[in-house]
């Protein structure tokens, strides 16, 4: 197999053209290519607005004449032999195990998790406190549109993980030596993802397709014999001289357990406050905190790619970082081109909120956050939970600033303006450090947010700490010098975001264990994660540490759920 980089095309080419090209970079004709696979496809905007698409692509030639046409070719720095990276799962190990492993959450770590395991023969075990996918939907949906918030079914808790309602993005920074990265997005196409995700530098699905795909993993999991119980809150771990020996749920009900994976999200300080208690290790660590900044899509777009319609192109996107004058670092995360701001509360008199797009990313607005690293010297003294503690008074202050809804305020009112005889007036002065100088409009002064649930417009200027806040505009001015508008007037702020990573971290070892035995640290909520693919992937590596170590589970009275066709209940 050949593969071949640097290829460029324009945007809206066809296949055909592809093909032709390939021919002639390899001096062969385009009959003599019996298969062509797209390895990355990336976008080149470099010179606006002569945009480039630069593919990867792997080529079998007819007759076995690779080794040839690579001898031919050896000049050329952009043609070689194409790498082989093969995902491996390990062969079980030798250690009996005689409960069923339990996964305890079933967003991306759980899933995974749950899925690799599931398909190797160990008929995992897998509890969550929310609701499945389907049902979860709708409950958020009700919460957008009355408020009425279920603590346990959320856009936080329930199958799939706070990622269902998000853009779901699939990129990673993680490298990809063991193949892991590219076995995720594999395993998502065979559950219904489209297959360009797999070769996009930026993939992502949308939570309409990623709530079909979750599905479709679960559907996989018990056809192999495990199990899935929703509505089933683990309150309690069971541990016995240094190790775990199952949990209690809520119900009441203990489950033997010898193997428990901790997939439990960030978002669960319940369960967080309960480790505590059990004495289980765990340690406070750096997150970040901001606001969503709106823009017209088409903003971005004329920023990025030079005008305002994208055409062949995707939605146009960014990824900003700065450094502030007192270190601090300031960055986009989360960036949802043509999305919404949504309300992620997950506990009642607080809230948070995310992006999120659907596959189309064919909404009016962009949005990301644009958050400030906090670490514990911000947030003071007072053990491992003291970054929820933290987080939980910016929600109060969120909550309190549009009674409930979600709120709203335009940069100019938050960075440069000051109370003259109670009204509010812009100055366009100096404040906090950063200076508001007289701009070209962008953005036209009745833009408004596209947010799902109700939101107000109101004072968000209390939310931060002096410091973060002081932070943010300076990043925002930053960022205006790069994206022009990007710290217009009339843009929209809402607030909190913070909810951008664990606030905590629970210590494992080199066989993925805590200082427990048989308990396993897994994902974003234990902190060895950063969104939906970096969560698979340690799922994934939690996965093979439990079958390099236990054989596979026999024992036959395994119960599996169904599901109903229409309405999402379980029967057994």
């Amino acid at each position: 197999m050949i593969q071949i980089r640097q290829l460029k095309l324009m945007p809206g080419h066809s296949g055909r053209e592809l093909t032709e090209k390939v021919a002639r970079t390899l001096h062969i004709r385009p009959e003599e290519i019996v298969s062509l696979r797209v390895v990355r496809q990336s976008i080149d905007a470099r010179k606006k607005p002569e945009i480039r698409l630069i593919y990867t692509v792997d080529v079998q030639l007819q007759g076995g004449r690779e080794k040839k046409i690579l001898a031919s070719c050896r000049k050329n720095p952009d043609v070689g032999p194409a790498p082989e990276v093969r995902y491996h799962f390990p062969e079980p190990g030798e250690e009996i195990l005689d409960e069923r492993p339990l996964i305890i959450g079933t967003g991306p770590a759980g899933l995974f998790c749950g899925y690799l395991l599931a398909r190797a023969g160990y008929r995992p075990l897998l509890l969550e406190r929310g609701e499945d996918v389907e049902s979860r939907t709708r409950r958020v949906e009700e919460f957008w549109k009355t408020g009425a918030l279920d603590p346990d079914s959320n856009v936080q808790f329930g199958e799939g993980g706070a990622g269902t309602f998000s853009d779901g993005k699939l990129n990673t920074l993680v490298k990809d030596r063991d193949g892991r990265n590219a076995e995720v997005l594999k395993i998502f196409v065979e559950n219904g993802a489209p297959e360009e995700i797999r070769y996009e530098s930026r993939p992502h699905v949308g939570t309409d397709v990623l709530s079909r795909v979750v599905k479709n993993m679960r559907e996989q999991i018990l056809s192999w014999g495990g199990e899935v119980r929703f509505s089933a809150r683990v309150t309690e771990l069971v541990i016995e001289g240094g190790r775990v020996r199952g949990v209690v749920c809520e119900s009441g009900e203990r489950i033997e357990a010898g193997a428990v994976v901790l997939a439990i999200g960030h978002s669960a300080r319940d369960t967080f406050a309960m480790l505590e208690k059990k004495g289980i290790p765990m340690e406070a660590k750096s997150f970040a905190v901001g606001f969503r900044v709106e823009h017209p899509q088409e903003l971005i777009n004329l920023s990025q790619y030079a005008q305002r319609s994208p055409g062949h192109l995707p939605p146009a996107s960014y990824k900003l970082t700065a450094k502030t004058s007192e270190g601090r670092g300031v960055y986009s995360f989360c960036m949802c081109p043509g999305g919404y701001v949504v309300n992620a509360s997950s506990e009642p008199g607080r809230l948070a909120v995310n992006g999120m797009s659907y596959s189309g990313r064919n909404g009016k607005n962009a949005n990301s956050a644009i958050i400030v690293s906090v670490t514990p010297q911000d947030y003071g003294a007072g053990g491992p939970l003291a970054g929820i503690h933290f987080q939980r008074e910016l929600e109060e202050r969120a909550f309190q600033a549009a009674g409930g809804a979600v709120p709203v305020q335009r940069y100019a009112d938050y960075a440069g303006t000051e109370r003259e005889d109670g009204n509010r007036k812009n100055t366009a002065a100096e404040t906090d450090g950063a200076v508001r100088e007289k701009k070209e409009r962008h953005v036209p002064s009745d833009f408004t947010p596209a947010i799902k649930g109700a939101w107000k417009f109101a004072d968000l200027r209390d939310i931060l700490p002096p410091s973060v806040r002081k932070a943010f505009l300076e990043g925002m001015e930053a960022f205006d010098r790069i994206i022009p508008g990007f710290a217009d007037d009339a843009v929209c702020l809402s607030g909190v975001e913070s909810r951008t990573s664990s606030p905590v971290r629970i210590p494992r070892d080199e066989t993925l264990q805590s200082s427990v035995r048989g308990l396993y640290p897994c994902g974003e909520g234990a902190g060895y994660a950063g969104g939906i693919t970096s969560a698979a992937m340690d799922g994934m590596r939690v996965a093979e540490a439990i079958a390099a170590r236990y054989q596979i589970f026999q024992e036959d009275a395994c119960k599996t759920l169904t599901y109903g066709e229409n309405d999402g209940t379980v029967s057994e």
